[in-house]
């Protein structure tokens, strides 16, 4: 506690100092880093546009959004009886869940509400995490300016009216810092689910479409159809490097054709057995259906929770296409096709309730089997890109956030920049897919696993989503609590149905998440320990300019710049660097990259520069990149960076002082750039809990030496790099 009081400290500390460092008149106008030229379109863009590119992604986002919702015809009845039909009214409870459940989680929550709650055109907990966190100042790392708020996307259209609701929420949630740490370790488990989803997304979904050759070939063992399903999901993973741009176009055609079969075989059987099973419209099925059966109806409903999977995935990939393209495919494809699947599917079972644990491969007519099944296979391949698309998205966030290892994110297209293939984590899910598969070998213990991490991610959204309706949409309060009372508790009697089956494969994902949880939250934890210390032992002024009028250091040609974390001043490192070089560059500019909690910062409003010393040619530079921000190359920031600290100066300057400075830069660029950069070890201090030790002196910096070092990421060439060492005790 003692910690966790010395940060809020800090934190309130930060909330009220202002720049130490120049003149508030000096920090001029807002420039740009990287124009981006040929950068991607912005969310604004594809907000606005034109129908032919609404109907382009609406097709595109079929293969790539869909393929999890629109597969689980494949296994969720199974799922559902795995005991078998033993009475046929069953089948109408069964069928008015499957049908409320999709319109009220898949087609109210996620297409309407969730989709709204976009954070600039991305989705997904993260998303939903930084809205609140631009709303409230529950940001762990205090780096938050005043200038931030000035950029176009950092602000939110609020509603003019306040709330007495609204204002106690915020001041709870930025008063409190257990309660931050619980948003914040909500937000860890999220995605960790989210990451198990596309573990087990892939698994069930080739298994059970392939598990249908059966049909055919009685003959053939388990063993079997469980490799030719690791053959498969190995070669799904191999193609994600060609980006969701080219699996899209490739993937929708295939999909289309999936989701036309699935209409028609259900609506054939729907005619040709019992048109009757359609008054499984009236809910009152449902509640004969427990009344009927009880416990047994409430442990069902983990495998009613399968027709619900992709739903998290849909709201993840947003990022990938718009709000108007996923409504408008959901809306004319996705839920009439899938609802006539299950529909078919049940009505069958009413003549031929025996088939039960294999539904959808028996219903087919057998002139259409072979096609179907050639189909359905590749359409079980295509569902797993949506959750393998979704966590490409949500790992990209969580890097920029510093709650991920520093990994290689991959922006697969010029013309979306959502679009991010994440090489580590494709080849992990891969082989944790592999894994899966072979030891489950089915889909009925699979899907127990499934069940929990879907329910999960439910809960975890449905809760940002109170907070956002109550914090900044200002949503009648009313309209909250039916909200809490309708599908928050619909979703909290999924969740306690899927942990009823913990020990049959349902601790899979919860044993994933903790190891996922327990990564992100060393090394978030590392990294705000590193922060906090370039914090506290931040240079002086008076230090600082000892050092800059210091005869005694030797001016060298060329530009310099400094990579810093800080924002609100200047890091230790810089004293221990001149200590032991006892140089300078004659042009020096302390550069620190910084991630702000929104998707993307304007190419216009991306960095901030500041004069460290006036009459110096000493400056600081803020570049502020968002969560989805894509990084040009170096030779490119070089000439922006360029252009942008000369038009400061202009601005800054006056008269003959303005002109020499413009002169001593040309001549410094003329010399080339120098890149000088830290690299700290990161200790804890003397007196340390074991706890502390273990996670700072041993997990913390393991991870740090397997990832991209920090000159990787920043794109820096190697030849211009200096790096300086030195130990923070923390």
């Amino acid at each position: 506690m003692a910690e966790l009081e010395e940060e809020r400290s800090s934190l309130e500390e930060q909330q009220q100092v202002q720049e130490q460092y120049g003149h508030k008149t000096s920090l001029a106008k807002q420039r740009s880093f990287d124009l981006e030229a040929d950068g991607g379109s912005t969310y604004t863009d594809r907000q606005k546009a034109d129908r032919g590119t609404i109907l382009k992604l609406a097709f595109q986002c079929i293969g790539v959004a869909y393929g999890d919702l629109g597969t689980s015809p494949l296994y969720v009845l199974p799922g559902i009886f795995p005991d078998g039909i033993k009475n046929e009214e069953d089948i109408f409870g069964v069928l008015s869940l499957i049908i409320y459940s999709i319109i009220i989680i898949a087609f109210i929550k996620y297409v309407f509400i969730a989709l709204a709650a976009n954070d600039n055109g991305d989705g997904g907990t993260f998303a939903l995490y930084s809205l609140i966190c631009r709303h409230a100042k529950v940001n762990l790392i205090p780096n938050q300016q005043a200038e931030d708020r000035e950029v176009s996307k950092y602000k939110l259209d609020l509603p003019k009216h306040s709330t007495k609701l609204a204002s106690a929420l915020k001041y709870s949630l930025e008063s409190s810092l257990i309660i931050k740490y619980s948003l914040f370790f909500t937000t860890l488990i999220g995605v960790s689910m989210v990451l198990g989803d596309g573990i087990l997304t892939p698994c069930i979904s080739v298994l059970s479409a392939v598990g249908g050759i059966r049909e055919a070939a009685p003959s053939l063992s388990q063993d079997a159809i469980m490799w030719i399903s690791v053959v498969i999901l190995i070669l799904l993973f191999q193609v994600q490097r060609f980006g969701t741009d080219k699996v899209g176009y490739t993937f929708a055609p295939i999909l289309v054709l999936w989701f036309a079969f699935i209409a028609f075989i259900g609506l054939f059987n729907f005619i040709k057995y019992d048109p009757g099973v359609i008054k499984a419209v009236n809910p009152w099925y449902i509640v004969k259906y427990f009344q009927r059966n009880k416990k047994k109806a409430w442990i069902s409903i983990g495998g009613v929770i399968l027709c619900l999977t992709g739903s998290e995935a849909l709201f993840a990939d947003l990022g990938h296409f718009n709000i108007r393209s996923i409504q408008l495919s959901s809306c004319a494809v996705l839920f009439p096709s899938v609802l006539l699947a299950y529909i078919g599917q049940c009505s069958y079972l009413r003549k031929n309730t025996e088939d039960v644990t294999d539904a959808f491969y028996k219903s087919i007519p057998k002139p259409m089997y072979w096609p179907q099944f050639v189909v359905a296979v590749l359409a079980a391949i295509i569902a797993s890109q949506s959750l393998i698309s979704a966590s490409f998205s949500i790992v990209q966030q969580s890097v920029a956030l510093g709650c991920f290892p520093r990994i290689k994110v991959v922006h697969t297209s010029a013309e979306h920049e959502g679009q991010v293939y994440v090489p580590e984590i494709n080849t992990l899910l891969m082989l944790a897919c592999v894994g899966v598969t072979l030891g489950f070998k089915n889909t009925l213990t699979i899907g127990n696993a499934y069940g929990i991490a879907v329910t999960f991610v439910f809960v975890i959204t449905s809760s940002f989503l109170v907070l956002v309706m109550v914090m900044i949409w200002k949503t009648n309060i009313i309209l909250i609590i039916i909200y809490v009372l309708t599908i928050g508790l619909i979703e909290v009697l999924f969740l306690s149905s899927t942990l009823y089956k913990f020990t049959d494969g349902g601790y899979l994902p919860l044993l994933f998440a903790l190891i996922v949880v327990s990564i992100m939250f060393i090394w978030n934890y590392g990294y705000r320990k590193k922060y906090m210390y370039e914090l506290e032992n931040k240079i002086a002024m008076e230090t600082l300019t000892d050092i800059v009028s210091d005869e005694r250091i030797h001016r060298a040609e060329g530009l310099g710049l400094f990579y810093t974390h800080l924002v609100h001043g200047i890091s230790p490192i810089f004293t221990h660097y001149v200590s032991h070089v006892q140089a300078l560059h004659k042009v020096l500019v302390f550069v620190s990259i910084k991630s702000l909690p929104i998707s993307r910062v304007p190419a216009e409003e991306r960095f901030l520069f500041q004069r460290v010393k006036p009459g110096e040619l000493v400056f600081q530079c803020i570049v502020r990149y968002g969560y989805k921000d894509s990084r040009k190359d170096q030779k490119t920031f070089e000439e922006l960076l360029a252009n942008q600290l000369k038009e400061f100066i202009e601005e800054d300057g006056r008269g003959e002082d303005r002109q020499r400075e413009l002169a001593l830069v040309d001549t410094a660029l003329r010399d080339g750039f120098v890149y000088l950069m830290g690299e700290c070890e990161v200790m804890a201090a003397n007196g340390s809990t074991w706890v502390k030790k273990l996670t700072v002196d041993y997990l913390y910096n393991w991870l740090s030496r397997c990832v991209r070092q920090p000159d990787e990421v920043f794109l820096i060439p190697r030849k211009q790099l200096l790096k300086v060492g030195m130990t923070y005790d923390v």
